[in-house]
Order: structure tokens, then sequence, then C-alpha cells
């Protein structure tokens, strides 16, 4: 045998041992997370005004995707979405998969994950008030198994959006607040009726309740002037409904998601909510990689975003002062 003919057979042979199955195996296993996603009234119902919940899952995929996870390799998404009465069972479902953390879309989710483990990480995507209402000891040492970020937007926040809102309609006097009993918009109505005072304005509660029927004649009783619109799962549920009341009625909107701007609110301001998503993500990585929850500070919002619709204050007869603009994020012309 020629040296060539021998050189030719031991490449050969090593080719096809580095290819075998036996090699192939004892290369090392990629070790595939499992991360659940809870929320409270996703996928949107078909009434809703916009698939915002698609795009805030989406933004929270795409960073995890940014720090080396892709599913289908080494990520395994388990989500679960429901109204508030299911979500003790989602959460539990969530656990017997044996999923590694579980993320929180609302605070009734993150509500309803804490009561259902003790041990499992559960990653606040943007929750309000955590420490108020027992999720957390405190931002800074959160204790147990939750941590995140909230969407707290901080103390004087809503006296702010109730300032922008008669900014724009200086001649309203008279706001709704279309809200839930939930403890965490419950908690902002006396800030908003201090601010209320001061802006010469009178606040009224009124609560939403059921995302399947809303009662608009009992809402038009109010003679309200001016709606202030939480960004509550049952509210976004009655979007529709909501911007075809205020229409109507020639009624000035203050919203806390841009979806219902674009469909013809006047103003939105509130946290980035998807900057809360992809921060959510963040969390999950360093969980994955061995952190303790309890070690994790609980973050605040760092992004906030204010759009202003000219078209409907066109159509309202209001003129967006300057001063207004210069502060919005978008503007919708």
């Amino acid at each position: 045998m020629t040296a060539r003919r021998q050189l030719l057979l031991v490449t050969g042979a090593y080719a096809l041992g580095a290819t075998s199955p036996l090699a192939l195996h004892a290369q090392p296993a990629v070790k595939v997370h499992q991360v659940g996603i809870l929320g409270l009234g996703y996928p949107l119902p078909a009434n809703a005004a916009d698939r915002a919940a698609d795009v805030e899952i989406n933004a929270f995929r795409e960073r995890l995707g940014q720090l080396g996870y892709v599913e289908g390799r080494n990520l395994v998404l388990r989500m679960r979405f429901g109204n508030v009465e299911a979500l003790a069972a989602l959460a539990s479902d969530l656990i017997r998969l044996g999923v590694d953390v579980i993320v929180t879309i609302t605070t009734p989710a993150a509500q309803a994950a804490k009561a259902a483990t003790t041990t499992i990480p559960i990653v606040m995507a943007g929750s309000a008030r955590p420490v108020e209402l027992g999720l957390v000891a405190s931002l800074a040492h959160p204790g147990g198994n939750v941590t995140g970020v909230t969407n707290n937007p901080g103390p004087g926040f809503v006296a702010k959006q109730l300032q922008l809102l008669k900014e724009a309609a200086p001649k309203i006097s008279h706001v709704a607040v279309l809200m839930t009993s939930h403890p965490a918009e419950t908690l902002a109505i006396p800030d908003m009726q201090t601010a209320s005072a001061v802006l010469g304005v009178t606040v009224v509660a009124f609560k939403v309740e059921s995302t399947t029927a809303i009662d608009l004649d009992a809402l038009g009783k109010l003679r309200a002037d001016a709606l202030y619109v939480f960004p509550n799962v049952i509210n976004i549920a009655h979007a529709k409904e909501i911007a075809a009341f205020a229409a109507a009625n020639g009624l000035p909107t203050m919203y806390g998601r841009r979806a219902d701007v674009e469909a013809g609110g006047l103003m939105s301001y509130w946290v980035d909510w998807l900057d809360l998503r992809r921060r959510a993500a963040v969390y999950v990585d360093k969980i994955l990689k061995g952190a303790k929850p309890a070690d994790l500070p609980v973050e605040e919002p760092e992004k906030f975003e204010m759009i202003i619709n000219l078209r409907t204050a066109k159509a309202l007869g209001l003129t967006i002062p300057k001063s207004a603009l210069l502060q919005a994020d978008v503007v919708i012309e």
C-alpha cells in the first residue's frame, strides 16, 4: 500500500469518526429552559381595539433572543392567559409543567403566581404597588421568590396626567375615572382628588368590572366632560365602546396606552409598557444563570411615553399648547 493510500484511509477514518453518532452523542446536551408566562385576560377579546398583548410578548421574546435564548433550541415558552377567576388554576398548571421561572403580566397575575408557589422564581413584567400588595418585602430587598419591574409611575404621576388633560382642554370640570376595584387603582384615587382640587376639577370613580358589559347609560348620567381611562384589561376589552362614547359626547380622554390614542383618543401618558417587558427578560436571564429573586432589587419604570392625537383635538375644537406638544413622544397629525 502506498503512503498516499495509507494517508487517505487514515484521513477518511478520522472524518467518519468525527461525525459518527457516538461522537455526536458525546457532545454536551443543550439545556432547555422552560419559562412560563401568566397573564390576565390575554389574548384580547375579539372586540378589543388591538392585539397589544402580542406586541408586548414579542418584545419580551425578542429581548430573550438578544440574550441568547432561542425557542425550539434552548427555550420553551409556556403561555397561560385567562380572567381573574382562572389565574389560580393557570398558575398551578405552569407549576405542574415544571417551569423554571414564571413571568407575570399584570398585577393580578403576579398575585396569583405568588399564592401558588413560594419556590419557583416569579418575575413581574410590570406590576403595581408590589410592596403595598405584599408581593415583595421592599423594592431594594424583595425577599422570597418574587422580583422584577413595577409599573408604578411614582408619586405625583396622576396629578401630572390630570394637569396635561386640563391644559389640553381648559374648560373641563368633571372627569369620570374608568377603573376597577383592584387596590392598584383605588389607591390612586386620593392622589387624583388632591390634584383635582388644585386644578379646579372634580373626579368621580366609575367602576367597570366585567369584560362582557359596560353600562354606558350610567356613565352618561354622570355628566362628565372628560374621561380618564386606566390601562387595565377590562377597559381594554371595552376600548371600542369607550372610544365611541367619548367621540359621540365630545369628551377629551386621558389614556394609559398608545393604542387607544392611535384609535382616536385625545392623549395618553404612562410608562413605556414594552420597556417593562424587555427588562423582565433580563431578570429571567439572571435567574436562569443562578441568581436568586430575593437578591435582585425590584426596579421602577425608567421610560415614559406621551402620545397626542391632533386630529382628535381638532375634532373636539381644542388647541393643544406648544408646551404639551414639546413633551410628546408621538404626535398624530
